[in-house]
Parts: C-alpha cells; structure tokens; sequence
C-alpha cells in the first residue's frame, strides 16, 4: 500500500500579484504540463501548471494520507496570496475504489494524486491573479520573486481578455475534431443481462440501488483540441464544476463538466447536494415543463433520489450539531433534467474536508445501497476500469477547507482518442432499455464536443 509522498519537502514560499487578465486559451497553452483547472458556480476559475509539489496515495487509506500529507505540506508556508482566491491549493482526485485504475485509458493515474502548480493563474471576481509556488530547494524567497516578475512579463505577452471574458470569441477556436470510429465496452444484450441481474438482488433483498456505468471509446478524426473543448463546456455549462487534471506526463487529461457537487466546506459550514433521478430536455418549453412535471411525479425517480438525500444526511449526522435539506426540485442542464436537494450542515467541531469526503464517497447516486454490496456489484459486472470517473475530484487549502465534485459527465482524453464515461442508477422497477436511453443521454456534454463541428 503506497503511502502518500510528495516530490519535495516543505517548506513552502508563494507570492501572488495581480495582472491584466489573459484570454484563457492563450493562458492555458502557456503554462507548463501538467496542467490542472478548476472553476465552479460559487468559486474562480484557476488555471495551474507545473508541480511545486505532489501527493500521491493508494490503498484504502488513501484520503487519511493525502489529509495528513497536504497538513504537513501547508504548515510552514510563507504565502503572501494578494487575494484569498489566489492562496495556495492542492488539486487533484480520487480513484473510485481500490485498485480502479489499473486497466486503459488509467495507467498514468494514482488512485491519489494531488499537485500544487508551480505557476497559478486565478480569474478571480476583483481581476486575474498570478502565483508561483516553490517548495523545498528552489523556495527561496527571493528566487521566488525573481521568477514571479518572469512569469508577469511572459503572461504579459499573452493576448489580453477579450470584452470581460477568459473565453476567446467562437469564431476563432479551433474546430470540433469529429470521430472517426467509437466503441462500446458494453454491448445492448450484456447491458440488458447485467441490469435485470440487479433487479434481481433488489427483488431478493441483496440490494436497495445499484449504479451501473458503461464506457464508450472514441477515435478522433483530428487532434483534441483542449483549451477550446474546455472554453466551450464553460459556455454551455456555466452551472457546473468544471476540471481538468493532467497525469505526470502530461499526454492524456481527465476532465469533464458535472452537476453533481459532492461536499464544500469553508470553516464549519458544509454544503453538498443530492443529485438523482433524470430525464431529457424538451425541444419546446412548453414540453420542457411537462418533463419536469412528469420527473417530480416519477415514482420510480422520486425513489432513487429519496435513497440518495436520505443517505447524505445520514452520512453527515455523526460530523454535523445541525442538518438541513432543501425543497427537493428540478435542476435544468443543457441535454437534461435532475431531481436536486440541496443540504447544508453546520459541524460540531473543526474538520479537513478529506474527512467529509470520505465519509460522503460513494454516494448512492454514484454507488448504491448497501454500499458495500453495490460496489461488489458494480466490480463484479461492468467490464472496464473506473479510475477517477464517479470519484471525488477537487481542492484543499491550508485550513482544511475545500470543495469537492463528483466526476461525472468525463472523459479521459489523449491526442487521438476519448473515452467517455457515465451511469445510470438501478431501482427495484428499472427498466434495462429506458435505463441505456439515459446513459446516451448522459454523453452528450462530452460527446457534442468531439462530434463533428458545426457553426458555433
């Protein structure tokens, strides 16, 4: 079992100052591999690059080592940030079980990997920030400085912002690189087999909820264009955490744009959500309403989002002095509908987020009930390696706050190939062919943006 490790040893020195912002391709392009973004609805976009230091765990320790490795990291940091959107984070996921990521397209991924960027730019609300980081012998402070000042001339040079965005005008990106051939790693008959086989141990009392996942592959008939596949899902899914992590290597990228927030916290305040039950868009409004009416009153869909709420709650009772969920409502996204019930918690003591997350991980609206049963079902039947997909993905900082997503609407990408992930969960009244309706449906963020391109 690899314990947590980073590259270099504290201590740690960053400085941070404010620059014109630059368009977010130009910057993306600029900065060193391996790259990490992050941007959500309440948080800035950040753009890191290159390793100041890096985390690293497996096993089913995992999140205690990354907690305590990112606690020793932090704790002798001479951090001057400008600005608190800019202070120093770690960012980086989880593998979804043990032992998730040792088959394609995961082999260059840990099952914990987390990287603080040696350069750092935060498209913050009070403008665009620069950082650099440095641990261990180039943490220098002076040495620090001298590179910051290097690194503001160099983004200088970069195209400036274009009318308030990070984002470059439509007409200038590159193509959509379209696919030439895609597979499938679960066939329709197997995929039938597999969900009636699971209504089955729901029947017998084995399960209360399973999700199931599929994989598709695609082979793309130009090179993945990053920061314009990126730009486009900040256009088209504004509402969603969006992320993008890099391996080691750099030549192949995780990311994705998921509704589903697992866990936020700042100070003692905890937010999460419960995100289950789905259904299309509408190509009218008037049809739009009528799905969303039809998915509140959905007995089938009602139920799997009940077991999801009730569940969070449940697994934040033992951290929390107070729980509270929300009116449970619709969640509209691009190509579809969510049955959404927001939670808050207020913690009856001090805690680092990685405790929540992994009381939280895996959600039944990833996982299933029991959950141990679920996860068994799930390594029993689907026929490819999850990895990261469904996992928690996000950051932490030197209070031990943080924010953390579920990973889902993902991909892990390369030059040439995609391989797109997304589930479904199972009920006691699934249907296996409504069920493969809905993953299709769930493609579609990352699947619109490889198919063939036409006028943005």
């Amino acid at each position: 079992m690899e314990q947590a490790r980073s590259r270099s040893s504290s201590p740690l020195v960053s400085r941070t100052t404010e620059v014109v912002e630059p368009a977010f391709a130009a910057a993306f392009e600029a900065l060193p591999t391996p790259r990490t973004t992050w941007s959500a609805p309440d948080d800035a976009l950040v753009i890191g690059g290159g390793e100041a230091a890096t985390l690293t765990a497996s096993g089913g320790d995992r999140f205690a080592a990354i907690r305590e490795s990112a606690t020793e990291l932090f704790e002798s940091g001479d951090v001057h940030a400008g600005t608190e959107a800019a202070r120093p984070r770690v960012f980086g996921g989880f593998a979804f079980h043990e032992g998730a990521c040792d088959g394609e397209p995961w082999a260059p991924f840990p099952e914990a990997r987390f990287v603080l960027p040696r350069v750092q730019l935060t498209y913050a609300d009070n403008g665009a920030w620069l950082t650099v980081n440095a641990v261990g012998p180039d943490a220098g402070v002076d040495a620090v400085e001298d590179r910051l000042a290097r690194e503001v001339d160099r983004f200088a040079a970069l195209d400036a912002v274009d009318a308030g965005s990070p984002t470059a005008a439509a007409g200038s990106r590159p193509p959509r690189p379209g696919i030439r051939e895609s597979r499938r790693t679960t066939s329709r008959d197997a995929w039938r087999e597999s969900v009636g086989a699971a209504v089955d141990r729901i029947a017998d009392g084995d399960l209360q909820k399973v999700v199931l996942a599929q994989a598709l592959e695609a082979d793309l008939a130009a090179d993945f264009p990053r920061a314009a596949t990126l730009e486009r899902l900040a256009e088209k899914y504004p509402d969603c955490h969006r992320y993008w992590f890099e391996p080691a290597a750099g030549e192949s990228a995780f990311f994705g744009a998921t509704p589903e927030r697992l866990v936020s916290l700042r100070g003692r305040t905890v937010e999460t959500d419960a995100l289950a039950g789905t259904t299309g868009r509408g190509e009218t409004p008037s049809e739009d309403e009528w799905l969303a009416r039809e998915l509140l009153d959905d007995e089938k869909n009602v139920h799997e989002h009940e077991l999801v709420a009730e569940t969070v709650r449940d697994q934040l009772e033992p951290f929390a002095a107070s729980v509270s969920a929300g009116e449970r409502r619709v969640r509209r996204l691009a190509t579809v509908q969510h049955l959404h019930t927001p939670i808050t918690a207020e913690l009856d003591a001090d805690r680092h987020v990685l405790e929540l997350v992994e009381a939280l991980h895996p959600t039944p609206a990833v996982g299933g009930l029991p959950p141990d049963r679920a996860l068994a079902t799930i390594r029993e039947t689907e026929p490819f390696d999850r990895g990261w997909y469904a996992a928690p993905v996000g950051w932490i900082d030197a209070a031990g706050n943080g924010a953390f997503a579920v990973a889902i609407r993902s991909a892990v990408g390369t030059r040439r190939r995609a391989t797109l992930f997304a589930g479904v969960g199972v009920v006691s009244d699934s249907d296996p062919d409504r069920e493969w309706d809905e993953v299709q449906l769930k493609y579609r963020p990352i699947l619109d943006e490889l198919e063939g391109d036409a006028a943005d």
